[in-house]
């Protein structure tokens, strides 16, 4: 993620914003998590201090948090010394990677003090670190060890991370950035990332993209002097006109930055924000929504890939043994040559030798007997078994559909678990692998399913378009909210929703069987491929049949539209 000193610079305008408000309330949610509620007359908002591993920030954030019955030590320190304090200002020294909030109080005997809390993003090491006015620490959300070089400890004094003598583009010149990174020499954004501090690699080869076309220019191989435009315009970016833009990969997260991202083209997607604390906060709220989405599908999608798993086991040794009642037909041949030929054979012989006046030329073969049989015995024995693989034969194709069936059902629950956006769709999950006595039911006996919520969009000419997310979902629209003469979508032999116009047989326009095609094709597994073929058909003409699964249908007299599902 791009949260380097140059983004957490553009910040400072914002967060000095809240300066002369209280510290209302202070929380500390996770261990990592510091949370201060700041309020004055014409502001209140809830300050948020991440020192994740993979999340470190600071902004403002809307987030509701779940807070401990019984608060961290931390906290309980913390509340001492800065509840109601009057914020004063943010600092940065340079563009580290570290910040400072500077707090007015009183201690405990009503005598004024200054004391601050130090915001380390450093990589992996974040931290959160309360100091007095002369930088002596009460305490650290991650204490150093006693023999660390740098000291992290109660009753130490703090000190900055040690300075690795990169250049500050807001202060230095541009030339001399360009003289830094010609004596670097090799890649030129690997040599920008070298020299110069705060910036991070997609900055710096933003940086080189915009000097020269690639961001794999060789500082030997071009005129270095073209950055010197490109760096004046990061500085204004930094210094007070950021351009806060979050990066989606057909709509999952990818990164965000502070300034106009092209390295990519049109691999990614662009979604902008007028707030740095917006834009972060949409972002890791967005992140967490889908680790915590994963957490809670994780038991069933193990439960269906387990079952899923089993069921193709068992249908590939089904197809083996199809495979082999389908050369039954030579144990039929063995029985009529034996009774044809029961005058020279024996009881006791092991084999015979006879004519196959089934072929052309009439071949001798060789048919292995028992010898404990008479003739006659040996001929019963092997129309017995052709008989059996017949009826093998038939039962066999009947369970390989049934199987067949039953892995493409346990195929859309995988789907759905992967795409569900909400608890109430994985719920929705549950309670139907439950009905179909794949997992244990959790719900009270006697207890009602509720309709399942649908997500519905509205057609440029009025007509409403229904997106089932779970097979229930599914279900529900095709075979309870739809009119014979709705329009029906589904992507072509891919899993996916079931998409219901809701035109009662008028007339649609191309763009809106297109708008519900690209519907069905973003909702399924091929959202991230073009040209996704979409099925269309009226209702009347989508069965299920009886005993199916929920969500499996049949259907005919359909059309074909391929659609890409970003385009616009």
């Amino acid at each position: 993620m791009a949260f380097d000193g140059a983004f957490l610079h553009t910040l400072l305008p914002e967060l000095n914003k809240a300066a002369g408000a209280r510290v209302e309330k202070i929380y500390q949610p996770s261990r990592e998590e510091l949370v201060l509620h700041l309020k004055r007359k014409d502001f209140s908002e809830k300050l948020l201090i991440a020192a994740h591993s993979t999340g470190g920030r600071i902004c403002f954030t809307d987030a509701a948090f779940e807070n401990p019955a019984v608060p961290p030590m931390f906290c309980m320190l913390a509340r001492k010394i800065y509840s109601s304090a009057r914020f004063l200002r943010a600092v940065q020294p340079g563009l580290e990677r570290v910040l400072e909030l500077h707090f007015e109080a009183v201690n405990e005997m009503g005598d004024p003090i200054t004391p601050k809390i130090v915001c380390e993003f450093i990589g992996g090491a974040g931290n959160v670190i309360l100091t007095d006015e002369n930088n002596k620490i009460y305490d650290a959300i991650h204490r150093s060890e006693i023999t660390a070089a740098r000291l992290v400890m109660p009753g130490a004094v703090y000190c900055y991370p040690e300075n690795r003598g990169k250049l500050d583009i807001l202060t230095a010149d541009s030339n001399t950035v360009i003289a830094a990174v010609r004596e670097k020499g090799g890649e030129v954004s690997a040599a920008l990332l070298s020299v110069c501090d705060g910036l991070s690699p997609m900055v710096c080869r933003e940086l080189c993209l915009s000097a020269f076309g690639s961001i794999e220019a060789q500082a030997s191989d071009v005129e270095l002097d073209k950055l010197i435009s490109p760096l004046e315009s990061l500085k204004e970016r930094i210094n007070g006109s950021p351009e806060y833009t979050v990066l989606l990969e057909n709509g999952a997260l990818r990164d965000y930055c502070f300034t106009d991202v092209f390295q990519y083209g049109a691999a990614y997607q662009k979604k902008p924000f007028d707030s740095g604390s917006k834009m972060l906060d949409f972002f890791y709220s967005e992140r967490d929504k889908a680790q915590r989405l994963k957490k809670q599908s994780g038991d069933l999608i193990r439960a269906a890939n387990t079952v899923l798993a089993r069921v193709r086991r068992r249908m590939n040794l089904r197809i083996k043994d199809l495979e082999a009642a389908n050369d039954r037909e030579k144990y039929r041949i063995y029985g009529e040559l034996i009774k044809a030929n029961m005058h020279l054979i024996k009881t006791g012989d092991t084999s015979a030798s006879v004519p196959n006046f089934y072929e052309e030329d009439m071949p001798y073969i060789q048919i292995k007997l028992d010898p404990q049989l008479t003739p006659a015995s040996n001929a019963a024995r092997y129309f017995k078994e052709y008989k059996k693989m017949c009826a093998a034969s038939r039962s066999l194709g009947e369970l390989i559909e049934s199987d067949k069936r039953e892995a493409d059902y346990l195929g859309s629950v995988l789907y759905s678990l992967e795409s569900a956006s909400c608890a109430a769709d994985i719920a929705g999950i549950r309670d139907e692998l439950a009905a179909s006595g794949y997992i244990r039911a959790q719900k009270a006996p006697g207890k009602k399913n509720a309709a399942p919520r649908i997500e519905e969009h509205i057609s440029p000419e009025g007509f409403k378009i229904l997106v089932g997310h779970n097979n229930y979902q599914n279900d529900y629209i095709t075979t309870r909210l739809s009119d014979k003469n709705d329009t029906w979508f589904h992507t072509k032999n891919i899993h996916g929703s079931h998409v219901l116009l809701k035109n009662g047989g008028a007339p649609v326009s191309d763009n809106t069987v297109l708008l519900a095609a690209k519907l069905a094709a973003a909702n399924s597994r091929a959202k991230n491929s073009s040209n996704v073929p979409v099925d269309y058909t009226p209702v009347k003409y989508v069965k299920k049949p009886a005993g199916a699964k929920a969500g499996m249908v049949i259907y005919t007299r359909n059309k074909t539209v391929y659609v890409t599902p970003w385009e616009e």
